[in-house]
């Protein structure tokens, strides 16, 4: 789906913008303004990849008549969504750390590559459907 395609590219330039700030903190003069930025990315990627999960169950409950069915690909996806939750939920609290923050982000993304990318090569996904290698 699209959608999905637009997620990643806007939590790709979230994880972009938490390396530069991992690697020039100490040279940063606004901070809060790039946690913002960072924040309204994450926020927007979010949703986007919320609306995909749930037209995607919605697709599938039309197709194969059940919502999940616990295959890798979904699976990989909901652990994706939950680090980006955990990311959003950390920055809530009002004594999060912005060097932490930016950690939790990368790792939320490299889940977001593993359910992307990584799945061709898990011989547990070999049979599901939402594998797309040969």
């Amino acid at each position: 789906m699209i959608i999905y395609m637009f997620s990643y590219a806007i939590l790709g330039a979230a994880a972009l913008i938490a390396i530069y700030y991992l690697a020039r903190e100490s040279k940063i003069d606004d901070r809060s303004r790039i946690m913002l930025m960072t924040d309204n990315l994450v926020y927007a990627g979010t949703a986007c990849i919320t609306l995909g999960m749930l037209m995607g169950a919605i697709w599938a409950k039309e197709a194969w008549g059940h919502y999940w069915s616990w295959d890798p690909k979904e699976t990989w996806a909901a652990a994706t969504w939950m680090g980006y939750l955990i990311y959003i939920h950390y920055r809530l609290k009002r004594s999060s750390s912005n060097k932490k923050s930016m950690i939790i982000l990368l790792i939320a993304f490299v889940l977001l590559q593993i359910c992307w990318y990584g799945l061709d090569y898990l011989p547990s996904a070999q049979q599901s459907i939402h594998t797309y290698s040969s």
